[in-house]
């Protein structure tokens, strides 16, 4: 499976040695893909530099494990016709360009009500709702 990772997944996962992050390495082991891109990236970076400098490193370290798409040039109409705010919507944009099989994120404000939901070939998830989906247990 192709998963798409939002900008909290990257943020949580290189703050702390949690969930989160054995979510990430449970898809790994499983075999399913994980991609970011730039827009993502970015955000996770501005929000790490801001509240935990010091886990940069493992910003880092995650993201050489982590399929990275190029930017692509998003479709106004495609971005317009998502139903989050103008913030959020490069996020989904981008999973549907990637042709991923999920959005993975822990935005419940801007993203719970479409927990679930399958837009434009994405569905949505929370990290709980992704690792029961694809009934993924720690070792």
């Amino acid at each position: 499976m192709r998963v798409f990772l939002d900008a909290n997944i990257l943020f949580s996962a290189a703050k702390s040695d949690g969930a989160i992050r054995e979510l990430l390495k449970l898809l790994e082991r499983s075999g399913h893909r994980c991609w970011v891109d730039s827009y993502v990236i970015e955000e996770a970076r501005r929000n790490l530099e801001a509240k935990a400098p010091e886990q940069m490193p493992a910003l880092g370290r995650l993201l050489s494990r982590m399929n990275t798409a190029s930017a692509q040039r998003v479709d106004p109409t495609l971005e317009a016709s998502l139903p989050l705010p103008a913030k959020d919507r490069p996020v989904l944009a981008a999973a549907i360009l990637q042709s991923s099989d999920a959005l993975v994120t822990g935005d419940r404000t801007h993203f719970g009500a479409l927990y679930g939901r399958t837009i434009r070939g994405v569905t949505i998830h929370s990290p709980r709702s992704l690792a029961a989906a694809l009934r993924l247990q720690p070792e």
